[in-house]
């Protein structure tokens, strides 16, 4: 089978995988006849598709790809099989499962550690009363007025795409709307709609933070995932032909390699002083805030990331009861039970139940790579790399070990 072939066979997988549980294809803007060709095929049998992944992978070495092809095929292809032996019913253990689709071994946290984050938010945050309840106390102070919402939203994604299209350049065209809803297991997301648009919803059931308002605009959209999605569908899918790249299937490589370059793109074009720089955009809005104060308390938070990794652990590797894994998020992470059983909720859900692991291992690799010396090159320009070429884990995982930086490949 020739590349071609297989790269159209591996799409016409993932769409198949879909129809047995939906959602699993994020976004697809490939040929919409593949996409009829398989909704008009009769209801597909996980353990068919599983072998057709394995197969697929069998056939790799042989269809004539670039390495770089190959190696992003070979991890997605292994997922994709992970994701229907599940679906057939086979229990695969919960760490191994996480392997399959993002290529990271996943371990509790250390508490010491999250005992040092603590100390960290008590000097930034001091005062009497539990530090829980201090934590509360600034972020009620911080949340931004649901009638303020959108317009602050559209300010930062403005002032955020400006930066973005000078820094790294954005196809022409493109363009984001957002829209808020309710009752979703997430804070919000990106709908990829092809042409270089995204739509992407905001739940506007969590309470919205001024503090965390530019972080979620960052994730979503620009440098996020909307820049990632115009990127690679311009210098990869369009220029170059990796058609593969016209499909993003959740619990796969690709979603670490995207949530850990989302969850750093504030970092990116921002930097050191987004707190402030938060504060004279939102300031433009009629909304206030302490962004000297905003940044040093996230930046203690930070040290907690960990936590909601240790949630999922509990909950599907050592099978602990709900009310014992809610209580381990109110213990280290001081949310209050309301917003852990809300995260848990999402934890708990069939499709999302490995992706928080996206969140955490995937902001730990894409920061360690990017401030990793020799690595060659500026931060903003390795930063570029994760939203041009079709990195996988791996291979940021063999930069780190051996001090290398892989050739250059950008594209506008």
């Amino acid at each position: 089978m020739d590349g071609n072939a297989l790269v159209r066979e591996y799409l016409a997988l993932g769409l198949r995988l879909d129809r047995l549980r939906p959602g699993l294809v994020d976004s697809y803007t490939g040929d919409p006849e593949l996409r009829r060709a398989v909704a008009r095929e009769p209801r597909p049998h996980p353990v068919a598709l599983a072998r057709q992944a394995a197969s697929l992978r069998r056939e790799l070495p042989a269809a004539g790809l670039a390495p770089v092809r190959e190696r992003f095929l070979d991890a997605h292809l292994t997922a994709v099989e992970c994701a229907a032996r599940r679906l057939a019913g086979v229990d695969v253990p919960y760490v191994a499962e996480v392997r399959a689709y993002f290529q990271v071994d996943v371990a509790m946290g250390e508490p010491d550690e999250y005992r040092a984050a603590h100390a960290r938010l008590h000097e930034v945050l001091p005062g009497p009363g539990p530090l829980a309840e201090r934590l509360a106390d600034h972020r009620a102070y911080d949340v931004v007025p649901p009638r303020k919402l959108g317009r602050a939203v559209h300010a930062l994604s403005a002032a955020l795409r400006d930066l973005v299209g000078r820094r790294f350049g954005l196809p022409a065209g493109e363009a984001v709307e957002y829209e808020v809803v309710a009752d979703r297991p997430w804070s919000g997301f990106n709908h990829y709609l092809g042409g270089f648009r995204s739509r992407v919803a905001i739940n506007a059931d969590l309470g919205h933070r001024m503090s965390n308002l530019p972080h979620l605009v960052a994730h979503e959209s620009y440098p996020g995932h909307h820049t990632e999605h115009c990127r690679k569908d311009a210098g990869l899918v369009d220029a170059r032909g990796h058609a593969e790249q016209s499909l993003f299937l959740i619990n796969t490589p690709q979603c670490l390699m995207a949530e850990g370059a989302a969850e750093l793109g504030l970092h990116a074009v921002v930097g050191p002083g987004w707190g402030r720089w938060t504060e004279l955009v939102l300031g433009e809005v009629g909304l206030r805030m302490e962004g000297d104060q905003a940044e040093r308390v996230e930046a203690a938070v930070a040290g907690l990331a960990g936590v909601r990794q240790d949630a999922a652990l509990l909950l599907h590797d050592r099978r602990a009861a709900e009310d014992d894994v809610v209580a381990h998020l109110c213990r280290w992470l001081l949310v209050p039970e309301r917003r852990a059983r809300h995260m848990v909720r999402f934890l708990a859900d069939p499709l999302w139940r490995a992706y928080t692991t996206t969140y955490v291992e995937g902001a730990r690799l894409v920061r360690a790579w990017l401030d990793r010396r020799p690595l060659a090159g500026t931060a903003a320009e390795r930063y570029l790399r994760l939203l041009d070429e079709p990195l996988v884990p791996a291979t940021l995982q063999d930069d780190l070990r051996n001090g290398l930086d892989g050739p250059s490949c950008h594209h506008p």
